[in-house]
């Protein structure tokens, strides 16, 4: 077999049609299939990208039961495979019924063998875009901005932030709303900093009620207090020369924050019942979705521990501002749960996509994943629906006068969504917005927007 030419597999039991294809296609290194039994054992000998498949197989060659089954198996045995089929004139449904049940295209009989050449092209083309991006996506799993995955102007800055803070060991403050991925960041901020390979340990302070919140990060001696029947060490001592995470540090009780500050200030601790000063090494990144500014004027927090723990401030934008982040995150959970739960939901219809960019997400991120995790468990087909998603959109625009701003501001909105909607494959997403290829590509230049 061939490895300079791309193998196309044509299952077709039309002797005479198996021939014009032939000449058709001399571009691929082509295999032929008469039966589902021969189109199985080709998928899985050779792996091929991309199978034009006729419905009408024996031995039901004037039904579609054959077909179906084969094209149900195909995408079982190799889920990535781009699956054309063939719809005869007035057989519409059943092109329908298999782009449903997961086929990438259909063609009409009889053959165009230009329009067919166009459609199998751009089925190679998106196989080897889609592999592209698993690789990519396996490679930022592995880096510490892992699920961070963001194509916003503003979400990208604070990506940045990230990185050039990192190294150092100042006192990081993340400011954002419920669900934004603050712990994700501060995770980050820990992997890329020369104490990576030491502890991150995290504590979420309004989890804790307020009489144990002091030996969780403190610990305790021996004797104590009741129920105190061994020595244990405190959160703060326990992430020794690594990262603490101090997460909805706005809900520390005002009494807690006196003996904070010293430890803040003087880098040591006292555990509970302990006459002990016990030095820690460790670098301190904290998070809140209040208002610190407005918790300080009215004495609920200490203006001493803001300014220490906020060496440097991170704002984290809520989902409803990063444009076209909602889209790109819902294909990334649906592969996930699709993994986790074993299911085969190839993607989002057009009416969800809308759905998912247009709803304002006041949960954040955590929203979405729920969302989508219960859209992929209530799906009954291989598609998730709206109703799957079990939104409810308002569509309320605001008004904005500077007719400049806001063409631009629709122009980048709408090239953003088009890239997530076909992650990022440039050609669908020019033909989704109706413009030529070198169009978008200038486009996407003019506004300095990343693919």
């Amino acid at each position: 077999m061939s490895k300079s030419r791309p193998t196309l597999l044509i299952v077709e039991d039309d002797t005479g049609l198996q021939r014009q294809l032939k000449w058709s296609f001399e571009d691929y290194e082509l295999l032929f299939a008469k039966t589902r039994k021969q189109a199985l054992a080709h998928v899985r000998s050779h792996e091929p990208k991309v199978v034009t498949l006729d419905l009408g197989l024996p031995p039901d060659p004037d039904g579609t039961s054959e077909g179906f089954a084969a094209l149900e198996e195909i995408l079982k045995l190799a889920p990535e495979t781009k699956i054309i089929v063939a719809s005869g004139h007035g057989e519409r449904s059943s092109a329908l019924k298999a782009i449903a049940m997961g086929a990438y295209d259909f063609y009409q009989k009889p053959i165009n063998a230009d329009e067919l050449a166009l459609i199998i092209q751009r089925a190679f083309h998106l196989y080897d875009i889609e592999t592209e991006n698993r690789l990519l996506a396996n490679s930022l799993a592995r880096s510490p901005l892992e699920g961070i995955i963001t194509s916003a102007d503003n979400m990208v800055k604070v990506c940045q932030m990230v990185e050039r803070v990192a190294p150092t060991d100042a006192s990081v403050m993340l400011l954002g709303g419920s669900g934004t991925g603050k712990e994700l960041l501060a995770k980050a901020l820990h992997g890329l900093s020369a104490r990576k390979d030491k502890p991150f340990v995290a504590i979420n302070c309004a989890a804790i009620p307020e009489t144990l919140l002091e030996s969780e990060l403190f610990g305790h001696e021996k004797g104590a207090f009741t129920g105190a029947i061994s020595q244990t060490i405190g959160k703060i001592e326990s992430a020794q020369g690594g990262t603490f995470f101090l997460d909805e540090v706005g809900d520390i009780p005002l009494a807690l924050q006196v003996k904070l500050l010293r430890f803040l200030q003087e880098r040591v601790i006292e555990r509970i019942g302990g006459r002990k000063e016990i030095p820690v090494d460790v670098r301190i990144v904290s998070a809140t979705h209040q208002n610190l500014e407005k918790l300080i004027a009215s004495g609920i927090f200490r203006e001493d521990i803001y300014y220490r723990l906020a060496e440097i401030t991170i704002s984290i934008p809520p989902l409803s501002e990063r444009t076209g982040d909602a889209a790109l995150l819902a294909h990334s959970f649906l592969n996930r749960f699709n993994e986790e739960g074993r299911k085969s939901v190839k993607g989002f219809t057009p009416d969800a996509l809308t759905a998912i960019s247009s709803y304002p997400w006041p949960g954040n991120v955590r929203q979405l994943e729920n969302k989508i995790k219960r859209a992929v468990i209530m799906a009954e087909n291989n598609w998730v629906s709206a109703a799957d998603l079990d939104l409810a959109v308002k569509d309320e625009e605001k008004l904005v006068l500077n007719l400049k701003q806001v063409r631009e501001e629709a122009d980048k909105r709408a090239i953003r969504m088009a890239l997530a909607q076909t992650e990022g494959n440039v050609s669908q997403s020019a033909k989704l917005l109706g413009v030529s290829r070198p169009t978008f590509y200038d486009l996407i230049k003019q506004y300095d927007i990343k693919v």
